[in-house]
């Protein structure tokens, strides 16, 4: 089992490893007394720390620079001891001992009491996904060993660890120095009746093994031998065996698996998380570095956006709208900083809205990528739910993914159809225009809940409807009472009533007429792909333009606050009391378009003044033939 030490510098950790290594008789022999001779020629006390501190910088400055690892054991089992750095220079150490433990100790010194890195280290861990802690209470020596002040400790701590959503699972005061609840009971301190710390460490539960979790494969390099193309990598988590059917992410490739090659030795029939392999499929496929295998049935989402939490270690601030490269197991692609939902203070817990990250910050941002991305949440797989970013050459941040609120857009670009011929229509686009008096195309209204879709379109139509033009809208009532009425309201289901919607409105539009939509439409890449399925229906006409210029997003513009004071059905109401789920705005995201052909802010406007602007916006766009 891993387990990461962590604490404000000088609280003691190293010293605690020290000890803790002696006195379960897991020092090397000899180790002990060649620190103490070491001690003795430089002139220097004896300290406990010695027995980890490995760089000479560290015994002269009586720090910890860089991460040490040591393995021992208790009756119980094996563990491996990661010491990290306390120090706030050192802290992008302290996250890469921390990335791989299992469970963590936290020490605080009972004289100097709680710290800022007291804090931020809880924060890191839980961020980290850390989730297992002992609180240690050490140098109580310095305290005469008083209960009431290792009480007002342990209270103000697990106070602070609540606010992050985590609980101690213990919190032992001890003097690591003289070993003092590290193995035996401390004769100093009988007040305290809980386990001692080698007791707390064995009542841990180790992880679940990576090997049972679902399979990722995630793609190194391809090796070509004679006639075989063999695909290499490190299996990230769970298991794969000769005759499995893979799924390869973001190609969406699949093929079985015909070998899993070794050199000089016979061909294995299976590998499992953590062993590196070189597999060849039952066909050739162009498969490239940074795929993702996994098994059909269990694949990552795939998706151009996600929503981060992440540690920056620049000197320079992440800013809005900064690109930057995101490193993604073997995947490595640009990413632009989409938004910055908040920056948090570990001192206080609380959050503050930022246009910049700051070094040593932590936020939570939204990411996007102009290639699709094969996802998993931090929660769902700790081994593949983590990135770095970087500038090409220096590693900027380190951070978790999150996806809930997000639709799986596998389904959305993924081509089943064959065996179709298009038919060219005996009635050409401009024909239509001539019998209609203007041309074709689609007004797609996207916002908020409540900023005033629904109303617009409806009044739109009819206004557009007096003035000559042939025009339709669809909304909500009319697509899921028949179109869509197979779907539900997850993020999937609505990605795919939207793509239903965008074919459907090339139809209209390609037919020659307007239709107007009205759908809070969330997602920037699903907007894209109703604009590309009319681009698509228009693509062939004889008017140029036609195509590229049918699709008019139109943003009806309210903030939240405007939107929930309005909640004419009471939807934001029931989504604050957690009575619907993912309701975009409140526990689902929504992503404003960043080039519509046309804002109505009905902040400022009202439904008259809305519909004049639309209304000259389409007398100015579709004009009538000459």
């Amino acid at each position: 089992m891993r387990i990461v030490i962590v604490g404000h510098v000088d609280h003691g950790k190293s010293t605690l490893v020290g000890r803790l290594f002696h006195d379960t008789g897991s020092l090397p022999e000899g180790k002990f007394e060649a620190i103490k001779a070491m001690c003795e020629r430089r002139g220097m006390p004896f300290e406990w720390a010695f027995l980890m501190d490995a760089f000479q910088s560290e015994r002269d400055q009586g720090i910890t620079i860089d991460t040490a690892q040591i393995w021992f054991k208790t009756a119980a089992r094996d563990y491996t001891i990661i010491d990290a750095p306390g120090h706030r220079e050192f802290i992008k150490n302290m996250i890469t001992g921390a990335s791989s433990a299992e469970a963590a100790l936290m020490l605080i010194d009972a004289g100097q009491g709680i710290q800022q890195q007291s804090r931020l280290h809880a924060f890191l861990l839980n961020l980290l996904g850390v989730k297992q802690i002992a609180v240690l209470v050490n140098k109580m020596d310095l305290v005469d060993f008083q209960e009431q002040r290792f009480n007002d400790i342990a209270q103000e701590y697990s106070h602070y660890l609540g606010s992050l959503g985590i609980a101690a699972n213990y919190i032992i005061p001890m003097t690591a120095r003289d070993g003092d609840n590290i193995v035996q009971r401390s004769a100093r301190m009988s007040w305290y009746q809980g386990p001692t710390l080698v007791e707390a460490l064995d009542s841990f539960e180790p992880a679940a093994p990576l090997a049972a979790l679902p399979l990722r494969l995630p793609i190194q390099d391809i090796y070509k031998f004679d006639d075989r193309r063999i695909l290499a990598g490190r299996i990230a988590s769970g298991r794969l065996a000769v005759g499995d059917t893979l799924l390869f992410s973001p190609s969406n490739k699949t093929a079985r698996i015909a070998s899993i090659e070794a050199w000089a030795a016979p061909e294995p029939q299976s590998g499992e998380a953590g062993q590196s392999v070189g597999i060849t499929l039952d066909e050739q496929l162009f498969i490239e570095r940074g795929e993702m295998a996994s098994h059909v049935d269990a694949a990552p989402l795939e998706s151009h956006v996600f929503k981060a939490k992440l540690f920056w270690l620049a000197k320079t601030p992440l800013q809005l709208g900064a690109n930057y490269r995101l490193r993604l197991q073997t995947r490595d692609v640009n990413v632009v900083v989409e938004s910055i939902a908040c920056v948090y203070d570990p001192e206080s817990f609380s959050a503050r809205q930022s246009a910049a990250v700051e070094r040593n910050d932590i936020a939570e941002v939204v990411l996007r990528s102009p290639a699709l991305l094969a996802l998993d949440s931090v929660e769902a797989n700790p081994k593949t739910g983590r990135f770095v970013l970087s500038d090409g050459r220096n590693i900027l941040a380190g951070g978790t993914i999150a996806v809930e609120g997000y639709p799986d857009q596998r389904r959305l670009v993924t081509i089943r159809s064959s065996n179709i011929t298009e038919v060219a229509h005996g009635v050409t686009l401009a024909q239509r225009s001539l019998r209609n008096g203007h041309s074709g195309g689609v007004l797609w209204l996207t916002g908020l809940s409540g900023a005033g879709k629904s109303t617009i379109a409806m009044a739109l139509e009819q206004e557009l409807f007096r003035r000559g033009f042939h025009v339709f809208v669809l909304d909500g009532d009319n697509v899921r009472r028949g179109l869509s009425a197979n779907l539900g309201f997850a993020p999937e289901d609505r990605a795919e009533n939207i793509r239903r919607i965008g074919e459907v409105a090339a139809l209209f539009a390609e037919s020659g007429q307007i239709v107007i939509t009205a759908f809070i439409s969330p997602y920037r890449g699903d907007r894209d792909r109703a604009r590309q399925a009319v681009a698509k229906s228009l693509a062939g006409s004889e008017r140029a333009e036609a195509g590229a210029g049918a699709f008019h997003e139109i943003y009806v513009k309210a903030d939240l606050a405007t939107c929930e004071g309005r909640d004419p059905k009471g939807l934001y109401q029931k989504a604050r009391a957690g009575q619907i789920a993912e309701f975009t705005g409140i526990s689902a995201p929504y992503e404003p378009p960043v080039e519509p052909e046309l804002v109505i802010d009905t902040e400022k406007l009202n439904i008259t003044e809305a519909v004049a602007l639309a209304v000259r916006y389409v007398e100015a766009h579709f004009r009538r033939p000459v």
